[in-house]
């Protein structure tokens, strides 16, 4: 069985070219239309995905067949074109980099490729560029370009004559009230940028008479091969999830997955609130605690709050920032110290270059389960982790340590791909 729906992979030659940006603008746009767009997100990404969020008005999933596998991404996107006018899938990094790529999924699903090009400082080159997109491999259609931070009509007609007439063009301006805040994890969250609907708009007026207002091609979304069969491994089960400016990496087929398990979900702010809501478990995912590290430590009633929750033995589940906030101490980008839950014995460090970055997956008892790491920060632990994870390259990677009814690391795990091992971890025994 399968559903044709409009379709395009956004790519680039590197990160910083505006796949964000003119992915955003093509989901406000055709929302402004009336259409119902569906946008998802290359890889494992906690941030973009908010911004597309606000720009299509509809939930945004990751795609990454090893993190999730190859069927489940199959379903998300057979799932989405049922229900929609157009799919975009916005890409990581560049067309060809990383393993899986986006080359690779735009092969495995037969996504036409929309190529945005950071054109500010060149013109004829454009069109090397073009070509070597477009035939470094086999199997890979490029659809259509947009060259971006244009500066003038002439630029744009430069841009246009060196790439062939069958690759539909496109030329976005160069537009400061077009840029997208950044830091050191990437973009801003959607919810930090106070004006961000009034930039998705002239975003969206940027492409009107660009050949990126035209739908683009249909094409088939193939039923997954195998049914999923969900257990009610948490049925009655209530899980307190932490989302506030300081917690907000959460991946939207977590929450769900926990739902379809069974689970009930309360959303509480260890930034704001001053109790923790009624909960058989809590689940910390990461963000920016190093940002809020003072009113985070200031929270002396939710500090209270979650370290009897771990006192009564009830499960905690804590990913890299969360992870972070159980430390006894913070050390942040300006040195500071601020003294945390000390739940877990540690010394988290800010630094300013990446300590670690990928997909990598874990072992437990024959059962796998895999994730992503992305931190600036390192954590000296007073005890011995009870698993390593492994990079996709059989390398050595996380530490996973468990202490009680907590686990913690800083792997930022993906639900679905082991839902048996999450429910253990956030199932009272």
């Amino acid at each position: 069985m399968s559903i044709a729906c409009p379709a395009l992979l956004i790519t680039a030659p590197s990160s910083g070219s505006g796949k964000t940006s003119v992915t955003a603008a093509l989901a406000r746009y055709h929302r402004r239309r009336g259409l119902r767009v569906r946008c998802f997100k290359t890889g494992p990404d906690f941030i973009d995905p908010t911004i597309l969020v606000q720009a299509s008005g509809q939930p945004v999933y990751n795609l990454d067949p090893w993190i999730m596998g190859v069927d489940h991404c199959r379903q998300l996107l057979f799932d989405a074109a049922h229900h929609s006018d157009l799919i975009l899938v916005e890409g990581v990094m560049g067309l060809y980099d990383g393993d899986p790529s986006n080359a690779d999924l735009a092969r495995l699903f037969q996504l036409p490729l929309l190529a945005v090009i950071d054109a500010s400082a060149m013109a004829q080159t454009f069109g090397a560029i073009v070509h070597g997109l477009s035939t470094y491999q086999a199997d890979v259609r490029l659809a259509a370009v947009v060259g971006n931070r244009v500066g003038s009509a002439y630029h744009a007609e430069l841009l246009r004559a060196a790439i062939p007439s069958s690759i539909t063009f496109s030329a976005l301006p160069r537009n400061i009230e077009f840029a997208l805040p950044e830091r050191h994890l990437g973009l801003q969250i959607a919810a930090e940028i106070g004006d961000l609907d009034a930039r998705l708009e002239r975003l969206a007026d940027a492409i009107a008479d660009t050949a990126l207002a035209q739908l683009p091609q249909a094409i088939n979304f193939e039923a997954p091969h195998t049914d999923v069969d969900i257990e009610p491994l948490l049925e009655g089960i209530t899980i307190a999830v932490a989302c506030d400016a300081a917690f907000c990496f959460l991946y939207q087929a977590n929450l769900e997955w926990l739902q379809r398990m069974g689970a009930h979900l309360k959303v509480f702010s260890p930034l704001r609130d001053t109790a923790l809501p009624a909960a058989d478990a809590v689940y910390l995912p990461g963000g920016y605690p190093e940002l809020y590290a003072g009113e985070l430590a200031r929270n002396y009633s939710m500090i209270d709050a979650l370290r009897a929750h771990v006192d009564a033995d009830k499960p905690l589940l804590a990913e890299c920032g969360g992870m972070l906030y159980l430390a006894s101490t913070m050390i942040d980008f300006d040195g500071d110290e601020h003294e945390l839950l000390d739940i877990l014995p540690a010394t988290a460090t800010m630094q300013k270059k990446l300590a670690a970055l990928g997909a990598q997956q874990c072992v437990f008892n024959g059962e796998i389960i895999r994730g992503h790491t992305f931190h600036y920060s390192t954590l000296v632990a007073d005890i011995d982790p009870i698993a390593f994870a492994r990079t996709q390259s059989d390398g050595e990677g996380e530490a996973v340590y468990r202490d009680g009814a907590v686990t913690a690391s800083y792997l930022h795990w993906y639900f679905p791909s082991n839902p048996q091992l999450i429910a253990q971890w956030l199932r009272p025994d």
